[in-house]
């Protein structure tokens, strides 16, 4: 093993979390940087080549290789665990950037009592109220610490968005820019959702609605609206992406260096400190890369992985995981054409009135909700195909054919995301058995569904069969009962915890600053530190998080400024 010089930080993980905070750090002081960076470059010029919606949306080009590395998964203990050979109910990325690169760019602030959902459910409801076997805590923190960040977040990215929202907590800024425009499809949501006396908003996000200027001088064009955001990188930039929004400043910075092919195999630790990483180069070499300061920050499961094959932590690693609810929702078939292949990422219309605990749930027999929406995301040719309605009854030949090219722009869906509380039965380990291309162990996920999504998912698909209707469709198909948990049908990539944050080193794994307990200079940064999730995308969540941890760093004596 070669050991390379030593650095002052090294920051495992080349997505938003870890670009961001090399930028902060870069930026606000004078120390040496390095990212490690498994994937390999990438810039936004490559994506006007790359609208192919086989290669990249049904292929996965930009995600992570299965075939080198992947997990195990089980619904429970008493099952056996077997390795996910293609990624269908999450898609890790790959490469710099990571998933942020084709993301959607949908970025809602979290409900301000998630932060305190255990306190808060308690309160209102009473201990009986929760359901059972759960693993609910509070996070250590509480909406007011991260609002300030939450609104540095949203100018870094240019978010557009209703500054007067109908639900969420205050706000000591309104977006930057305003909301993108609204599709046909969107319009009859609204105007539905709205007749029925619910609170339709725009959906906050990550692709511009006109061009916009950040603090950091990075400029930005306004959507064209292709429809090619998700699984995809912006071909013009407009979607709010680490390499056209972080990179510009980090390829100015003299301190901060990126590594990319290089994979992380290990935190090493002496004296419960961490001395640095080991990783392997494009080659096969091994590497050892000394470091005062380690940050961990690649996606949920590579997190969570990585602090168990150190053998870092205690008994809460691989704790509380989380994914999202994503099982209600309808097919919606009309009369007249809707002009769907139009869209963006984020040209959603959101309904909140059912999220969180924004409605009363005295006489119900769950906790917390789903928001519900309308996307707009642009219907591409291959994966939009073949939806018909019911009064045909084949699914192949002509008369199916003819139904489906008929039903192409007349028909789309309504959609929601719950919360998924955390459970005692839902975690991670690593899997005895398996192990990656390199001999290590794989990440094994015990996960499924309980009662309290079951009845969400009941309670809000008639939420959604009622707009569809109001809506003046003429078929409203349900998507049915929300069945087991599988990781064949695509949900979101939205999976949280494992790496825990809180208020006590007995429950969680990290701290309020996401320092961990046991190793005091190793930070754990992204969505493995939350205890739970809520309804929306984690994204803004974890760029506030990252820039509060950031200024907890920069305020330490272990941060000299660049002028020191």
């Amino acid at each position: 093993m070669t050991t390379l010089p030593q650095t002052d930080v090294v920051i495992i993980g080349g997505g938003w979390s870890g670009l961001l905070m090399a930028k902060e750090l870069g930026s606000k002081t004078s120390m040496n940087i390095t990212v490690l960076e498994r994937g390999r470059h990438r810039k936004t010029a490559e994506y006007i080549e790359g609208m192919d919606e086989l290669d990249y949306a049904l292929r996965y080009r930009m995600m992570q290789d299965v075939a080198k590395e992947t997990v195990t998964f089980r619904n429970t203990i008493k099952d056996k665990s077997l390795p996910v050979r293609q990624f269908g109910g999450f898609f890790p990325g790959d490469g710099l950037g990571g998933a942020g690169e084709h993301w959607n760019g949908q970025t809602p602030r979290f409900p301000a009592d998630i932060f305190e959902l255990l306190k808060a459910t308690t309160e209102r409801y009473g201990k009986k109220r929760l359901p059972e076997n759960h693993s609910i805590q509070d996070w250590g923190i509480t909406y007011n610490d991260l609002e300030p960040y939450y609104t540095k977040a949203e100018q870094l990215l240019g978010i557009s968005g209703d500054s007067h929202p109908p639900f969420g907590g205050p706000r000591s800024a309104p977006y930057p820019t305003p909301p993108i425009k609204q599709t046909y499809f969107g319009k009859l949501f609204e105007d539905a959702a709205r007749s029925l006396g619910y609170h339709p908003h725009p959906t906050p996000c990550a692709n511009l609605s006109q061009t916009f200027r950040n603090p950091d001088g990075v400029i930005r064009p306004a959507c064209q609206y292709c429809g090619f955001c998700e699984r995809f990188g912006c071909m013009v930039g407009a979607k709010a992406q680490p390499t056209n929004t972080l990179m510009p400043v980090i390829n100015k910075l003299k301190n901060v260096s990126i590594r990319t092919n290089t994979q992380v195999r290990q935190i090493l630790t002496k004296d419960g400190k961490a001395t640095g990483v080991s990783f392997v180069g494009a080659k096969g070499q091994e590497f050892f890369q000394p470091a005062a300061l380690v940050i961990l920050a690649s996606w949920t499961l590579n997190n969570t992985r990585l602090l168990l094959m150190s053998r870092i932590g205690n008994h809460n690693t691989g704790r509380n995981l989380t994914h999202q609810v994503i099982g209600a929702g309808a097919t919606l078939f009309f009369d007249k054409p809707l002009n769907r292949f139009m869209g963006s990422g984020s040209a959603n219309i959101t309904v909140s009135d059912f999220d969180a605990d924004y409605f009363d749930h005295s006489n119900l027999d769950f906790i917390r909700g789903a928001y519900i929406s309308s996307p707009s995301y642009g219907a591409r040719p291959i994966a939009n195909f073949g939806a018909v309605p019911p009064n045909i009854k084949s699914n192949w030949g002509s008369d199916w054919k003819k139904a489906a090219i008929e039903a192409y722009d007349r028909s789309s869906r309504i959609g929601c995301s719950g919360e998924h509380i955390a459970y005692k039965t839902n975690f991670m380990d690593l899997d005895p058995t398996y192990q990656d291309h390199l001999g290590d162990p794989l990440l094994r996920l015990t996960l499924d569904w309980n009662d309290n999504e079951t009845k969400i998912n009941n309670f809000i698909t008639e939420k959604i069969l009622g707009i569809g209707r109001a809506m003046g469709a003429t078929h409203v198909v349900s998507n049915g009962p929300l069945k087991r948990y599988d990781v064949m049908s695509y949900k979101t990539t939205h999976v949280q915890g494992g790496t825990i944050m809180g208020a006590s080193p007995e429950t969680s794994v990290v701290n309020p600053n996401l320092q961990h307990w046991q190793v005091p200079n190793l930070y754990v940064l992204g969505a493995s530190t939350f205890p739970q999730n809520a309804s929306g995308n984690p994204t803004l969540t974890v760029l506030a998080q990252t820039l509060r941890t950031a200024a907890a760093i920069i305020g330490s004596k272990a941060a000299p400024s660049p002028n020191a």
